[in-house]
């Protein structure tokens, strides 16, 4: 049974790096559309410029997720790799329910009401010609975090199961 979770959780994992990778291609687009147009055409946009820092927003505040399940997250290698599975699967567990998991669930519950300021004013871009409902990136933070939980769970179903048959599961192999 814990073997079809971790399946689950890496399935959800897998659909929200490729949507991630659709973003990073149009935050490419983007500033290779602003580069072209402010050296060659010596014209720019500020809707666009804070355009590339949104994408780049939700890159970030979504990888982490991804980067969690796929292990590209950081931690002290040079002690890590020399550890059994068991043992990594083991400070792996420990450091997502003692440390990752509080942090997480701070960070979201804080952040309702940094949203919900956003929303309530109308915040909009301080620069003529940035962009407008600047409270929709601000609201991608809880939700990012909420998602960062539920990958966090899946992390540590994926450690259990490492735990239990003191190895790599086969289904991890090829990604």
């Amino acid at each position: 049974m814990l073997i079809r979770a971790e399946q689950f959780f890496i399935r959800i994992n897998r659909i929200c790096g490729k949507i991630l990778t659709i973003v990073l291609l149009m935050m490419t687009i983007n500033v290779f559309y602003d580069v072209i147009m402010r050296y060659f055409f010596h014209n720019s946009s500020v809707g666009m410029q804070e355009m590339e820092w949104h994408l780049f927003s939700i890159i970030i505040l979504f990888g982490v997720s991804v980067a969690l399940l796929d292990e590209g997250h950081v931690r002290v290698d040079f002690l890590y790799d020399r550890y059994t599975p068991k043992r990594k699967a083991l400070i792996n567990i420990i450091g997502t329910v003692f440390f990752l998991l509080p942090l997480a669930l701070l960070i979201l519950f804080g952040s309702f009401s940094f949203v919900k300021d956003a929303y309530d004013i109308g915040e909009i871009s301080e620069d003529p010609g940035g962009l407008p409902f600047r409270w929709i990136i601000k609201g991608l933070i809880p939700l990012s975090f909420l998602f960062l939980i539920f990958t966090s769970v899946g992390y540590t179903i994926k450690n259990i199961n490492i735990y239990r048959l003191g190895e790599q599961p086969a289904q991890e192999e090829n990604k």
